[in-house]
């Protein structure tokens, strides 16, 4: 089934989960266009992995709606999985058949058949193409992530949700997966990234969305959530000491560095903090004003819960 003219990639609205005396989702509401890089992003608990549960239509929600690309998860379920690719956290396989063999039967779970040249191109952006008559079990843990984000892409979705795909995982994979995932997006398929690596975040997506304890708490574009925090670190190399009016601003050790770093609110502040130093009687040998970055953003936005 097609979807509705102008559908959103992924909404959900006012979904509530609730076990027991636990609320894992208390009302999330967010929309995700065709073709985005969407970022979910929260610390451990905050309720990604139950959101996308009930996306994938693995979890019901107590209340609210969930849709992808305009079909609901509960009353059109087939329609809505379809449309899904979903990469887990956990590696799960079955052991006893080779990469080939597994990506045919996941085809074949869709009513795919002849599927064996995208089977091809997805084992070769992926790396995997030395290892397509690999029996599973003979695989590293890096190789079998890589072939669940294969299975997660056999039916070619238009919608494909990343769930922590790099986590312990070595550079040669990340590099390699997101360099494929970037190729997809630019084709048109809308990717969904959550992540503990925020600068594979920040790099990659336009939009984000912060969750803590289950609710939204930022929903916005990975630019301005970064603007909204206009301070960066300033970082010194003195000759002397620190004034004792900016300790209070240091990030840093407090000893056994060669260098210090500052925290830095506002930019019109750089300029009387230099001079705060001078008076001081220290000498500034190096300096490097940085730019906020994401994990900035994230800390000062959990330890706030800063509202959109």
């Amino acid at each position: 089934m097609a979807p509705s003219p102008g559908a959103a990639a992924i909404e959900v609205a006012n979904l509530v989960k609730r076990y027991d005396q636990f609320t894992a989702l208390d009302g999330i509401s967010l929309r995700i266009e065709p073709g985005e890089f969407f970022g979910l992003l929260g610390p451990n608990g905050a309720g990604k992995t139950t959101l996308i549960s009930i996306i994938a239509g693995l979890v019901r929600a107590n209340s609210g709606r969930a849709l992808v690309m305009g079909h609901d998860v509960e009353r059109d379920f087939r329609a809505a999985r379809a449309a899904l690719g979903v990469v887990p956290q956990e590696l799960v396989f079955d052991p006893f058949f080779t990469v080939r063999e597994i990506l045919r039967l996941q085809s074949g779970y869709y009513g795919l058949r002849n599927n064996d040249p995208w089977i091809d191109e997805v084992l070769q952006g992926l790396g995997l193409s030395d290892k397509a008559n690999t029996n599973m079990r003979a695989l590293s843990g890096g190789m079998k992530r890589r072939v669940l984000i294969a299975q997660a892409l056999v039916h070619r979705p238009p919608v494909i949700i990343l769930d922590e795909p790099t986590a312990g995982v070595d550079v040669e994979l990340r590099q390699t997966l997101w360099q494929f995932i970037r190729s997809l997006n630019q084709q048109g398929h809308t990717i969904v990234l959550t992540t503990h690596y925020l600068e594979e975040a920040q790099a990659l997506c336009g939009r984000l969305a912060l969750l803590r304890g289950g609710r939204v708490i930022a929903l916005e574009a990975t630019s301005s959530l970064l603007q909204r925090f206009a301070g960066g670190r300033l970082q010194l190399r003195l000759e002397g000491s620190l004034p004792p009016a900016l300790e209070a601003l240091r990030v840093s050790p407090a000893s056994g560095a060669e260098s210090i770093t500052l925290r830095v609110d506002d930019y019109a502040e750089v300029e009387s903090m230099l001079a705060a130093i001078r008076v001081w009687g220290s000498r500034i040998l190096e300096i490097e004003l940085m730019q906020p970055d994401l994990e900035d953003v994230f800390l000062r936005l959990v330890a706030q819960e800063v509202k959109p």
